[in-house]
């Protein structure tokens, strides 16, 4: 990736963020940069930390990390604070593991309730993975609603890509074998897959999601999987019990986080990350077609908590070194 793509990458996420950066977590860094430590600092921190959708549980275990590191390290000014907190959440959110797309193919199943942009997602996934050079088949596998196998064929066009798709009512697990061994015949690299958005309370419709996974293997041995989560930013917290469903159904290794750009509370993404247990992987922060973007731990912790001016630096040190 050249200078000018990593740069349009961190403009985006930047971009994406601007609602929650100049909301919930412009308070933060005008609380730690005009503030000394003390404990009414870290009672201000908690709060808006959940104002901002991270949510209760992970807000007391940052702020106390932040603590942590105060006390370790002998941090005496708000900015030094802000540089700590801004390290701590990259540290939250960044994934353990990377994305595995080693199969041959390599296969990305789409799961989430509907509404959530789904079916856009996956337009957008084929759109990023061809432009880096991948040969990308999409699989219309939500054979239950009337009109998805058309909405999604629209989407492949406009993406430059081939569809499998099958009747109205057809056997998903099918669509999804065909798909892998249509994929496998032809040289395709990646096969990516819709699935019906289901309820998180329905547990057979839950149980297709397995078996459309177990599909994927007996098309082709040497298939790699990835389940991706998609998440509606916008719903946040409230999305997070019918996502704890969703990763005990269909074996969730990733989240996609959709719609960021319209929310100001986009620290939902560590709140998710941590009730999860899961990589976030992509976001998406526009509705173009190239307005989904690979999520880098480092860009979100500089754009939520952006460098403060030299001049304001200075300022806020003195005082620290005044009260210190």
């Amino acid at each position: 990736m050249g200078f000018f793509d990593i740069f349009k990458k961190k403009k985006k996420m930047s971009d994406g963020l601007e609602k929650t950066r100049t909301d919930f977590f412009q308070n933060i860094v005008n609380t730690l940069t005009s503030s000394v430590i003390d404990d009414d600092l870290y009672n201000d921190l908690e709060e808006q930390l959940i104002l901002a959708d991270v949510g209760p549980s992970c807000a007391v275990r940052l702020v106390d990390e932040l603590r942590d590191e105060v006390e370790i390290n002998g941090l005496h000014t708000g900015q030094e604070a802000l540089d700590a907190l801004r390290d701590i959440i990259r540290r939250e959110v960044s994934p353990k593991t990377d994305l595995d797309l080693s199969g041959k193919p390599a296969v990305i199943l789409v799961v989430g309730v509907n509404g959530v942009g789904k079916t856009t997602t996956i337009a957008k996934l084929a759109y990023l993975y061809k432009d880096l050079g991948k040969r990308v088949m999409l699989a219309a596998c939500d054979t239950f609603r009337a009109a998805a196998s058309e909405q999604l064929e629209t989407w492949a066009d406009r993406a430059g890509v081939p569809l499998v798709k099958a009747g109205e009512g057809a056997d998903p697990a099918a669509v999804i074998f065909d798909a892998v061994k249509s994929a496998t015949a032809r040289g395709y690299d990646m096969v990516i897959a819709d699935t019906a958005g289901r309820l998180h309370n329905k547990k057979g419709l839950m149980d297709e999601l397995a078996k459309i996974s177990r599909s994927v293997k007996k098309a082709s041995p040497d298939a790699s999987l990835e389940v991706l989560l998609v998440l509606d930013a916008i719903t946040g917290q409230n999305a997070i019990s019918q996502a704890q469903e969703f990763c005990r159904a269909a074996g969730a290794t990733g989240v996609v986080l959709t719609k960021l750009d319209g929310t100001p509370k986009g620290g939902c993404i560590i709140g998710v990350h941590e009730k999860l247990g899961l990589p976030i992987r992509f976001v998406g922060v526009g509705e173009k077609i190239d307005d989904l973007i690979f999520f880098s731990a480092t860009d979100f912790a500089e754009a939520l908590l952006p460098e403060v001016p030299q001049h304001k630096k200075e300022e806020t040190e003195q005082a620290g070194e005044e009260q210190a």
